[in-house]
């Protein structure tokens, strides 16, 4: 005697999404001013010291925009763009946060020569016809400002 199987489960058919033009655009100029703005914080932070060891990197946890080291300290450096530094600077949630530390560990334990630096996450924030400011150690979605 065979057990019963189960039905089949019965997907509805994908919805074809219309590509709006301006849509499309609006895309590519944010993808464009996203890689700019990353370049842009890499050569602040090299300026002030750091050795950037990487850009836009991946892993099961979530992407990089910019890992950096000066001295001891490995920064998992979150870049944001918004109208003001202030915006910038407030952009980064709790959730986000605890996904680039978990990025961040997962560098850690992937790059052995990396072992015995202290993690931070930092940001730097940019804004349109503004000096950028890097903010260090920032802890949960909140953060102490440190220049």
């Amino acid at each position: 005697m065979s057990a019963a199987r189960p039905a089949p489960r019965l997907r509805p058919a994908p919805v074809a999404r219309v590509r709006r033009p301006w849509r499309v655009a609006l895309g590519a100029l944010s993808h464009r001013l996203g890689h700019r703005s990353e370049w842009t914080a890499a050569v602040f932070l090299m300026l002030r010291g750091y050795q950037i060891l990487g850009f836009r990197l991946k892993t099961r946890a979530g992407e990089i925009d910019i890992l950096a080291r000066r001295g001891r300290v490995l920064a998992v450096v979150e870049v944001k763009r918004r109208p003001t530094p202030e915006q910038a600077l407030a952009a980064l949630k709790p959730a986000q946060y605890e996904r680039l530390l978990a990025a961040g560990r997962a560098m850690l334990r992937q790059r052995p020569g990396l072992a015995g630096h202290t993690l931070r996450i930092d940001i730097v924030a940019l804004a349109p016809r503004r000096f950028p400011r890097h903010r260090r150690g920032v802890t949960g979605g909140t953060s102490h400002d440190a220049g």
